[in-house]
């Protein structure tokens, strides 16, 4: 086998709407019999994804808060990839956040994870506000509405570096799957990159293949030709 690794992300790629569905999940596993290792890289954070995604033992690892925070199902083991932005720059940006208040959105405008700061468009210019105010070496990635803070040089693709690296095993043997800005270095550094249908047309310009379906059926749909052929009709 080419590829040893199928590297996913979770919503919008993974899932709908927050839920895997039932033919997802049971080409996952197909996947897993097949031989192959199964990761996901995501932006949530931990504990929010294990609520919504109980079958966390689907996966070899799981890369959360966009890179930072590795997670072995298998074993409990969590792995921390870098440091929290300030206490000063949270409060700042909770008080710059008060004032600007997200409407009816049903969500906090601040979410506060073992790495990441994340909040919501259209407060990524607060964000940046506040970073160049206290002179903060930080770095905003964007997830669709998502404004996500972390450590700079901290990414998706660090966090599955890392996770390869504690198997061995190179980013040339690995499929990444995406949808979104932030998963650009996902696939930039997996040997194959693949956009999901439903994904931005700037990840489908950097994608060596776009899948038919959309969100989980599209990752279902990658799943049968990795077990197929390795996707040897691709290249």
């Amino acid at each position: 086998m080419r590829y040893l690794v199928l590297a996913t992300d979770y919503d919008g790629t993974l899932a709908t709407h927050g839920r895997v569905n039932d033919e997802t999940v049971a080409a996952l596993a197909r996947l897993r019999a097949s031989g192959r290792k199964t990761m996901l890289v995501t932006g949530r954070e931990l504990n929010d994804l294990l609520r919504v995604f109980p079958q966390a033992d689907l996966f070899d690892c799981i890369v959360a808060e966009n890179g930072p925070l590795l997670y072995w199902p298998a074993t409990g083991k969590e792995q921390v990839l870098g440091e929290r932005p300030p206490d000063e720059f949270i409060k700042a940006l909770r008080d710059r956040l008060r004032h600007c208040p997200l409407g009816n959105r049903n969500v906090e405008p601040l979410v506060v994870g073992r790495v990441i700061v994340a909040t919501w468009h259209p407060h990524e210019i607060a964000v940046v506000e506040v970073i160049r105010d206290l002179g903060l070496d930080l770095q905003v990635i964007f997830n669709k509405d998502a404004v996500m803070v972390l450590p700079s040089g901290i990414d998706k693709a660090t966090g599955l570096s890392a996770a390869l690296s504690e198997l061995n095993i190179s980013p040339e043997n690995v499929v990444g799957v995406g949808d979104a800005e932030n998963d650009r270095a996902l696939l930039d550094i997996c040997g194959y990159g693949v956009a999901v249908a439903n994904a931005l047309p700037m990840l489908k310009e950097r994608a060596d293949f776009v899948t038919t379906g959309s969100r989980g059926a599209g990752v279902t749909e990658l799943i049968d030709k990795l077990i197929a052929s390795d996707l040897r009709h691709q290249y």
